[in-house]
């Protein structure tokens, strides 16, 4: 009897009618669940309401699930309202009219700016925010400039919250069905602010109260993930939102993912040197249906990427927005590849790969049974997907029963050039898994 662990490669020998025979007994974590080549990520921004009146029941048609990540400032029931938290605006505004905006009063004034009454209010804020991003940092000071002088000839003292969002939102009772129903959720901020431009205070709050509105009426579970808005990769922010949520669309600075994100190009012919590929993209309501579908088939020629689009607007309500008859195509031609891609949550295939990588692989090995145990550092908490192992085992076996977990299954026989070999789910945190040879 033996217990190996991961890299798994085991030699296993005993005698059979005197005779001595070996055998290579082996179990590896498949890349990708039940032997696919690729994954997909099917995620939206905001929470408009035409994501989940028209997309998601294409999604549901086709056995797919998606990822929401939602602005809770609007949704009805909210408990945390934007607001934005510092001294008086009124001081603020009478220092415009003597110091400039720099680098030491630029987040002060852009987190202030987007609260004013006045018209333009968000639009100095963004426009200020990916100026900023940019590096072009006095052109940033400067849109802050035209805004306060904006508000100071109107007068303007009076905060308002943001609107950021046209047309009615879900409430959260619907939106707890669709969690039910497994799609996932994740924090997108209270008021969707460029938070490369706001102080801690702040850029925290945003984050922190969006993640306790989903909380309490979502669960716990749907803070695993977070998209900061517009995309951004600002150190400084993705300092503070790696600290708060175990992932986020964002960045996932992990040694074996190489990210592309929306803007970056991709060449499918190269070898990347990664374990994974990660490869964002962000169809618009010009992005032909070719090119869409072209992204689909450029994953297939591999078998490391995960695709990750990312939807905004859907049927005329939101940025960007995406005709129905087009998202329900796409959703068509992704599900005609289903027995090569699968389509899982942002949640889902993030804990997948982080879990294959960091899990060890350990077997007890009798003539008669395989007991295959996986092991790992991970929050049991957050990581709980199943995993697909692939076990060889000896020629002699002619039947194969798995047990875990109080089920038992028979498992259908496979063999290729290494050997006789059974492919099953392995249920994370659930104990070992004994394979019975018969």
């Amino acid at each position: 009897m033996k217990m190996l662990i991961i890299p798994v490669l085991c030699m296993w020998a005993f005698s059979v009618n005197s005779q001595t025979q070996t055998y290579e007994i082996r179990t590896e974590i498949l890349k990708w669940p039940d032997g696919k080549k690729a994954a997909i990520s099917l995620t939206y921004d905001d929470g408009t309401l035409n994501q989940f009146r028209v997309a998601l029941p294409i999604m549901e048609e086709f056995g797919m699930r998606g990822t929401f990540y939602i602005n809770t400032g609007e949704i009805p029931g909210q408990k945390n309202e934007a607001k934005f938290l510092g001294r008086s605006p009124e001081v603020i505004i009478k220092e415009t009219v003597n110091v400039p905006t720099n680098e030491e009063n630029l987040f002060e004034r852009a987190g202030l700016i987007r609260f004013l009454d006045m018209p333009n209010a968000v639009s100095f804020h963004d426009r200020a925010g990916a100026t900023y991003e940019q590096g072009r940092k006095e052109n940033a000071y400067k849109i802050i400039d035209e805004g306060f002088a904006q508000a100071r000839s109107l007068n303007v003292s009076r905060l308002t919250p943001p609107k950021i969002i046209d047309g009615p939102m879900l409430d959260w009772d619907e939106l707890r069905k669709f969690a039910e129903g497994g799609h996932e959720f994740g924090v997108h901020t209270i008021s969707h602010p460029r938070l490369a431009v706001l102080d801690k205070e702040n850029l925290i709050y945003e984050l922190e109260k969006c993640a306790e509105d989903i909380e309490r009426e979502l669960g716990k579970k749907y803070l695993f993930s977070a998209e900061c808005p517009f995309g951004t990769e600002n150190e400084r922010v993705m300092e503070y939102a790696l600290e708060m949520f175990p992932a986020t669309r964002n960045r996932m600075p992990e040694d074996f993912l190489e990210e592309f994100n929306r803007s970056a190009s991709f060449d499918a012919s190269m070898d990347h040197g990664k374990e994974y590929i990660q490869w964002q993209r962000g169809p618009l309501s010009k992005t032909s249906p070719e090119l869409m579908r072209s992204w689909v088939d450029d994953i297939l020629t591999r078998d490391d990427t995960w695709l990750v689009l990312v939807f905004h607007g859907i049927e005329g309500i939101g940025w960007e927005a995406i005709p129905e008859e087009r998202i329900r195509s796409y959703f068509e031609y992704i599900a005609s590849k289903s027995s090569e891609v699968w389509v899982g949550t942002f949640a889902e295939v993030t804990k997948y790969i982080r879990q294959r990588m960091a899990s060890q692989v350990e077997m007890e090995v009798s003539p008669e049974y395989i007991k295959v145990n996986l092991t790992t550092e991970l929050d049991p908490f957050w990581y709980e997907q199943p995993l697909t192992l692939k076990t060889y085992f000896p020629h002699s076996w002619d039947k194969v029963k798995a047990v875990q977990d109080n089920r038992e299954f028979d498992l259908q026989l496979q063999e290729d050039a290494s050997g006789k070999f059974v492919q099953y789910t392995y249920l994370s945190n659930k104990g070992s898994l004994v394979l019975k040879g018969f």
